[in-house]
């Protein structure tokens, strides 16, 4: 914090200094709208000082730039304090300047709003708030999970949220460090432990394949059958929404129809 900003705090009403920083960060993000990395020290958001997020969120969300969508980020940052975060809700207001940005957080952070940023206050497993917000919302193009980070949470926030993601959508997941770690309930030792959020999501790359299984009677699940790109970075995975409807060239009904000897 620099010395003005200290002069201001003391000097201004908490209302006048959110309109003042404001109108600072604007001016400071001028010029700059198309460049999401400059947007993203500028709103100091630790997706780019303490993580390489940026870079694949240029990659897989730069086709959203100016269209009407609505994004929404559990988690607003600043932990308890009602009057901290927020950083990257700001960040994607610049970069999507025809977009929504909607969050949520267990902490009351509505004095962070403004013009097309909408905070709820609640839990991110907590299905029947989840059902809510997005009754408010409506069709939701993106979803990212900066939220609790506890492998629990992470998945039972998937399985509730990423059917309601609009199909062509893109669902997100950022640090997936915590899938190793015990704090969280994580795993280093046994990395196929399905209670790991890095785990569950592997086990899923399977759905892209659904149609090659040969079981009897097999029943594809709601993922096998709406999952059609998984991406995988260093503490991040982003997961495509659409119809997984490509047929096999040798399964039908999970069962063989042609020959599968092996031709020596």
């Amino acid at each position: 914090m620099n010395k003005l900003e200290q002069y201001l705090r003391k000097t201004l009403s908490e209302n006048q200094l959110k309109h003042v920083l404001r109108i600072s960060r604007n001016i400071k993000l001028f010029g700059h709208g198309n460049n999401l990395k400059e947007i993203a020290r500028i709103c100091k958001t630790d997706k780019i000082e303490d993580h390489n997020y940026i870079t694949h969120y240029i990659t897989h969300l730069k086709k959203y730039k100016n269209k009407k969508i609505n994004l929404l980020e559990i988690g607003v940052g600043g932990y308890d304090n009602p009057k901290s975060g927020a950083a990257s809700l700001r960040m994607w207001k610049k970069y999507f300047p025809l977009a929504n940005i909607f969050a949520i957080d267990i902490y009351d952070k509505s004095f962070l709003q403004e013009k097309r940023i909408k905070i709820f206050k609640g839990s991110q497993v907590d299905e029947e708030f989840l059902n809510q917000v997005v009754n408010e919302i409506g069709e939701i193009d993106v979803i990212i999970d900066d939220g609790s980070h506890i492998n629990e949470h992470v998945i039972k926030t998937f399985n509730i949220l990423f059917p309601k993601l609009k199909t062509g959508g893109i669902y997100i997941v950022e640090d997936t460090q915590t899938s190793y770690w015990k704090p969280f309930g994580g795993d280093s030792e046994d990395l196929n432990n399905p209670s790991n959020s890095l785990s569950y999501f592997k086990s899923l790359t399977d759905c892209l394949n659904h149609v090659e299984f040969v079981r009897d009677s097999y029943n594809p699940t709601y993922f096998d059958k709406h999952i059609v790109s998984m991406h995988f970075y260093h503490n991040m995975v982003f997961i495509y929404k659409g119809l997984n409807d490509e047929k096999s060239s040798w399964v039908v009904d999970h069962k063989f129809t042609r020959n599968t000897t092996l031709r020596q």
